[in-house]
This record gives C-alpha cells, structure tokens and sequence, in this order.
C-alpha cells in the first residue's frame, strides 16, 4: 500500500524552529519527486520545497528560501523538511506529495504529484 505520512508539526513561538518529517512506504522516494506543500486558511495551496524525479533541486519558494531546508535520508525512505526563522505566515497544515515530475514545476504541479499525505498542522505564534 502506498502511504506518505508527515508528522512534526505543532505549536512554535516566532523565530523558532521545526522539522518536518515524511515517510513512505509502498514506493521508493527515489523514484518520484518529492514535493512539500502547505495550505493555510484563506490562502490558495502553496509550493513550499521540492525535488525532481531526477533528483535535482532542491528548488524553494521564494517565501522559505534561506530559512527551509530539503533533506532526504535514503536509508529510512524519509524526507524532511527544516524550518528555521518561522513567521506567523508559515502557519498552514503542511503536505508531502510525490509524483513524476522532471523539472521544478515540481513546486506548482499539484495534479502531477500522484500521491500526497495527510499532512501536519504548524502554528507560529506567541
């Protein structure tokens, strides 16, 4: 069965830090791109980070950059997703999503991720 499950989210002050994790079973991750999506209240859906199925990026919204980084851990199937310097406007319920995807639309091609977690709510706020 194929399954993506995010966890690490939770309640964080401004400035501070989280790590997100995604693990799959079912499938590779090497095989797909991997993407981190986050969708807030009000807010249309969101490319935060990704990679290609060919590996490369990682690519970064420009919202993130120099505060999230992508990180992969072939050994447990997993990837992360760290996130430095967090801001009220981080807060969304984030997503892994994996698909196909050769080129870094991989950060707006929602409908080429074919499979896609649940995903785990973030909070910045005092």
């Amino acid at each position: 069965q194929v399954q993506l499950v995010e966890s690490g989210g939770g309640l964080v002050q401004p400035g501070g830090s989280l790590r997100l994790s995604c693990a799959a079973s079912g499938f590779a991750l090497d095989d797909y791109a991997i993407g981190w999506f986050r969708a807030a209240p009000g807010k249309e859906r969101e490319g935060v980070s990704c990679i290609t199925s060919d590996g490369d990026g990682p690519y970064y919204a420009d919202s993130v950059k120099d505060r999230f980084t992508f990180s992969r851990d072939r050994t447990k199937n997993t990837v992360y997703l760290q996130m430095y310097s967090l801001k009220p406007e981080d807060t969304a319920v984030y997503y892994c999503a994996a698909g196909a995807i050769r080129t870094s639309s991989c950060l707006w091609d929602y409908y080429g991720m074919d499979h896609w977690g649940k995903g785990t709510p973030v909070t910045v706020s005092s």
